[in-house]
């Protein structure tokens, strides 16, 4: 694995919450389209195809890769389908980084795409990650799951509300500067402290949307990014952990569970850390595209990327660091609480912060950005990915 694996074409749908103009094999087909224009090569160039897609329900469609092998021309090539949910996306990066990293390809593809907003019940599909006698009849769910951790680090660590509105402020602020974010309107934290408790205390406007759109990443060889004369920016550090299944077991006075923090996404971010030769993320890093489906999920996102110490994003959240133009802008983009389409959600995370250090994030560009960091969660916050990328 002494050759680098670099990034050299993203292609990202315009996310809505309904995209009746495209059925869903088409929404992948158009990510992939743009990422091929984006470095110029063809079908005939992908080597092997990573393809992400989490729950096929919220597609409509039962094991929804076999319309997807046609989409990306994976016909007599390598052909991968990755579910860890959330993080699918940023697994499926993975998966075709290690593709690369062993020498079995020089060019490997992953797609997705996803239609939870034309999704009839998103949260049944879920939901049905519960355990069906232990802890779906609580009721337990992605929702209740969060704000439990949103009470704990309220009483652990002197969280708001008034904190939790001003993450959805920023990053509604951030998404109206992408053309590509599905939530582009900006709000007040007024507003976002007037809208509706889906349960307490997160509220309609701290929880992210159900969007629709796609996604495509093309990664390769250092080797074969020289001999072609390519562009490109360079995974230098992979990390993933994941967590027991049974939420209760989690939850303790200890550190290694408690659930106001994100202990197995820390230990992911350390072994990514490691692998690219960051000592000090607080100073080494220029912007970080962090999964956070909630606006209180940010804050321990931040700590277990080691951006702040436990407890003190807050604080520094309200001195504007995390914004951008801050001192670490904190999901530019406007984060997954502007656009969640989950099969790509989190390579969403990814493509944004090759963009970054590329310097092409266009409006939303942080400047200087030379490396940045990605995250993933998936299940009940039970699988955790994150990757390191530089220019």
């Amino acid at each position: 694995m002494s050759d680098r694996i670099g990034i050299i074409g993203i292609g990202q749908s315009a996310f809505k919450s309904r995209r009746e103009d495209s059925n869903y094999p088409e929404l992948v087909r158009e990510a992939v389209a743009l990422a091929m224009q984006d470095c110029g090569l063809g079908f005939d160039d992908i080597e092997a195809v990573v393809y992400s897609l989490s729950p096929d329900a919220m597609v409509g469609i039962g094991n929804a890769e076999r319309l997807g092998v046609d989409a990306v021309g994976a016909k007599n090539k390598r052909f991968l389908r990755i579910n860890t949910g959330g993080s699918t996306g940023i697994s499926s990066v993975a998966a075709a980084y290690f593709h690369v990293a062993s020498g079995a390809c020089d060019v490997v593809l992953t797609a997705g795409a996803d239609k939870v907003g034309e999704c009839g019940d998103s949260q049944t599909v879920l939901n049905k990650i519960w355990d069906p006698i232990y802890e779906r009849p609580l009721p337990l769910g992605t929702i209740s799951m969060l704000a439990m951790s949103a009470v704990r680090y309220m009483h652990k660590y002197g969280m708001s509300e008034e904190d939790m509105a001003r993450v959805t402020v920023k990053n509604r602020r951030h998404a109206s500067k992408n053309p590509n974010a599905h939530l582009r309107k900006e709000c007040t934290a007024e507003e976002v402290l007037n809208s509706r408790y889906l349960c307490w205390p997160i509220k309609l406007y701290d929880a992210c949307p159900q969007s629709s759109g796609g996604c495509a990443m093309i990664l390769a060889s250092e080797r074969y990014i020289r001999e072609h004369g390519l562009d490109a920016v360079w995974i230098t550090g992979v990390g993933h952990c994941s967590e027991n299944y049974y939420l209760g077991d989690r939850m303790s006075d200890t550190a290694r569970a408690d659930h106001a923090d994100a202990f197995a996404l820390k230990n992911s971010f350390a072994r990514a850390y490691k692998q690219a030769g960051i000592t000090d993320p607080g100073t080494q890093v220029d912007v970080a595209e962090l999964y956070a489906p909630f606006s209180n999920t940010e804050f321990h996102a931040i700590e277990a990327a080691g951006l702040a110490e436990l407890g003190a994003s807050p604080a520094m959240l309200r001195e504007g660091q995390f914004d951008l133009g801050g001192r670490i802008p904190v999901n530019p983009s406007g984060g997954v609480l502007c656009t969640n389409a989950i099969a790509v959600t989190a390579m969403v995370r990814v493509a944004e912060t090759a963009l970054q250090v590329w310097g092409r994030a266009g409006d939303h560009q942080v400047k200087g950005a030379r490396r940045g960091i990605a995250s993933g969660n998936g299940g009940d916050h039970q699988f955790f990915g994150t990757m390191v990328i530089e220019a």
